[in-house]
């Protein structure tokens, strides 16, 4: 526990400035919406004649002029490159800084075996990405009530776990690959939430393509999908979690045997 709280501590301002950039993004989109609602009609049939760019980002399979196609788009979009920028720099850092700021000498001297510091560390990773979308969604609901709007409970929960899962199945591959590296990797964490966010774009846009689909995680977290179908894709989300088991597993591996500078 003792680890636990130590992680939090240092990483207590990185989740409020994340916490806070998506929330406040998040509640300006939200506000933006009645401004916009008699307009989005027109706004829909423009998008849906945009040939690739409308499958790209899914809008021509929802009605961007109600609350719940406009939030999958628009907020969805936010929560899912945002959250997955911070779950891949908390994973892809917390191994690796031990080295990088030379601390594992101080760290590895004391009464508790690696397996445990793995543990520790990785829990404390959970606990952030849980609690930045925890406040998000509490936001959302607030953002919701506050213009007035029928808060669509359903598509609204479904959508936030979708992020949810994505978010830790980044956090855990990045975890994975920490155990690698010596001198930290937030190019490498940002590199690969930036890639699977455009392999699922390709994937939208190239039906031989849809493989990709099952390699991605935004593949199981496209919100207009996830409208439209009314649930969550599970043949997508058991191999991201396989990715994600995988790549905690290889940290224990790895980080129990490595010769640690």
């Amino acid at each position: 526990m003792t680890l636990i709280k130590h992680e939090m501590k240092q990483g207590r301002l990185s989740l409020i400035i994340w916490t806070a950039s998506i929330g406040f993004l998040f509640a300006v989109c939200l506000f933006l919406f009645p401004e916009m609602k008699g307009e989005m009609d027109g706004v829909s049939e423009i998008f849906s004649s945009m040939g690739s760019f409308t499958e790209a980002f899914g809008m021509d399979q929802i009605n961007f002029g109600t609350l719940i196609g406009f939030y999958a788009v628009e907020c969805g979009n936010i929560l899912g490159l945002g959250g997955a920028f911070f779950a891949a720099l908390c994973g892809i850092s917390v191994l690796a800084k031990e080295e990088k700021e030379h601390t594992a000498e101080f760290l590895l001297t004391h009464p508790v075996n690696r397996s445990s510091i793995v543990t520790e560390k990785l829990i404390s990773v959970m606990i952030q990405v849980t609690i930045m979308n925890v406040i998000v969604f509490g936001i959302s609901i607030l953002s919701i009530i506050a213009i007035g709007e029928e808060i669509p409970w359903k598509e609204l929960l479904l959508l936030h776990l979708a992020y949810y899962l994505l978010q830790i199945e980044l956090a855990g591959i990045c975890f994975g690959i920490s155990a690698f590296l010596k001198r930290g990797g937030l190019g490498i964490g940002l590199g690969i939430a930036a890639i699977m966010y455009f392999l699922n774009i390709i994937a939208n846009i190239t039906e031989s393509a849809e493989f990709l689909k099952y390699i991605t995680p935004f593949g199981y977290a496209d919100g207009s999908d996830i409208v439209a179908n009314g649930n969550i894709d599970i043949r997508m989300v058991l191999p991201g979690m396989i990715f994600c088991m995988v790549g905690i597993i290889a940290a224990y591996i790895k980080y129990c045997k490595k010769d640690i500078a």
